[in-house]
């Protein structure tokens, strides 16, 4: 289950509240929802064979039970009262699988799609679920199936959406865009353990997959899976990873286990590529020793590296055709205090000249204006940058309301009113 720690000292930290589960907890996501101030709520997906009666009430062992009393087909919600944690309790056990009759194993159950795919579990626990509580929306990776819930009630999350896909054999973890109009998904296919990324592989097997989302309704997009063939030494599948905040750019830092590290641009997720990587090759040349990037998170303008057998990598990213300086300095202008990959928290960027020059760099690197006016631009930019106070200010300004008319004709419309928001920003707040 989960246990609730008082860690105010951190030399002696105190257990304060044990929640038991019936499936235990191999990952939980904690919800702390803009709709209720005095609780906090963790998502739990257990994935373990489920306990007896006997030995937790209300506990069903049996896994091909497929009635209402199923310790299966569910997830479970549990309540942590702010002031007073010690009285933590599960107070729901939605079942997110069920169809519209209400039938518990109501999505997949098990098996291939369809003849010659990968052979995925039944969908009856969540790996994964990551939540985005700005957008009451969270996602779930579950074993056969994605899934999309609407957690505007925290306590009694319920699906909107489900997905499926031929080409995955276990749906692993979840991540929303900055506007949650992209979801992506990661396959663990063979847990981790295997050599998954050889030439031979299938391309579209242990990969991540795209979808576009509007409202309810997930499309399938794309795919990506390293482009870089592995040895049969190197375990490697898709594995964790979290957003690089870039402005104007949706950016993915993912491990694949020995296959390393990839910083990926699925801006469009139909056409998905890799922009960065970096990879160790190997522990060992003669047999496959389990190790590899476990996971690869930004923070704060560095990615850290968990490597299973040689330790923690911190890397930070150097500029190149795919990624100028401007750009990585404006992620790095992005401060938080915590990070947890499974809340996602909308990014937002200071208005400053280094944000604006990304937006640039960008327009100029895809022709999103002409030749002309990106060599204008930059010089009013400059003057602008070499000006103080009111002028400055004027400068801002006009360069902002110039763009907005720029945006009527111009092939990256989306970044130049970007462009111009950082400006005016930057003009109001002299």
């Amino acid at each position: 289950g989960v246990r609730i720690f008082d860690i105010t000292n951190l030399d002696a930290p105190k257990v304060v509240a044990q929640v038991q589960t019936c499936r235990g907890s191999h990952t939980h996501s904690l919800l702390s929802s803009p709709r209720d101030k005095t609780n906090l709520y963790v998502y739990v997906g257990g994935t373990s064979p489920a306990r007896s009666g006997n030995e937790l009430a209300g506990c069903s062992s049996n896994e091909n039970d497929l009635t209402a009393t199923s310790s299966y087909f569910r997830i479970d919600v549990i309540k942590v009262p702010l002031a007073r944690p010690q009285d933590a309790k599960v107070v729901s056990s939605p079942r997110v699988f069920a169809d519209a009759a209400g039938n518990v194993a109501g999505l997949w159950k098990g098996g291939e799609l369809v003849p010659g795919s990968q052979s995925a579990g039944r969908t009856d626990q969540c790996h994964d679920i990551t939540i985005f509580a700005e957008y009451d929306l969270a996602a779930g990776a579950c074993s056969g199936n994605g899934i999309l819930l609407d957690i505007k009630d925290p306590a009694n999350p319920r699906r909107i959406g489900e997905v499926s896909d031929p080409n995955f054999a276990y749906w692993h973890s979840a991540t929303f865009n900055n506007d949650a109009s992209t979801l992506l998904f990661t396959d663990e296919w063979g847990g981790g353990v295997g050599a998954r990324c050889r030439a031979t592989d299938n391309l579209l097997w242990g990969a991540n997959a795209y979808f576009a989302r509007s409202g309810r309704t997930l499309t399938p997009k794309g795919f990506f899976k390293l482009p870089a063939a592995q040895t049969p030494q190197e375990n490697c599948v898709a594995h964790n990873g979290n957003l690089i905040p870039v402005p104007g750019r949706d950016l993915f830092v993912q491990a694949w286990y020995q296959g390393g590290i990839s910083v990926t641009d699925f801006t469009d997720p139909s056409n998905v590529r890799e922009i960065a990587y970096f990879d160790r090759g190997p522990v060992s040349a003669e047999r496959l020793v389990l190790s590899g990037q476990w996971s690869s998170y930004w923070h704060n303008g560095r990615i850290y590296g968990s490597e299973i057998a040689r330790g923690l990598d911190v890397l930070e990213l150097t500029p190149s055709g795919e990624l100028t300086q401007h750009e990585i300095d404006a992620a790095k202008s992005v401060i938080i205090e915590t990070n947890n990959p499974q809340d996602q928290r909308r990014i937002t960027w200071p208005a400053t000249f280094t944000v604006a020059r990304a937006y640039y760099d960008q327009l100029y690197r895809w022709n999103g204006l002409p030749a002309a006016r990106l060599a204008s631009l930059a010089t009013e930019l400059d003057a602008a940058e070499r000006a103080n106070g009111a002028e400055r200010a004027r400068l801002l300004d006009a360069l902002g309301k110039a763009l907005d008319k720029d945006a009527a004709t111009a092939a990256d419309a989306k970044r130049v009113r970007a462009l111009s928001g950082v400006l005016k920003a930057m003009a109001r707040a002299r």
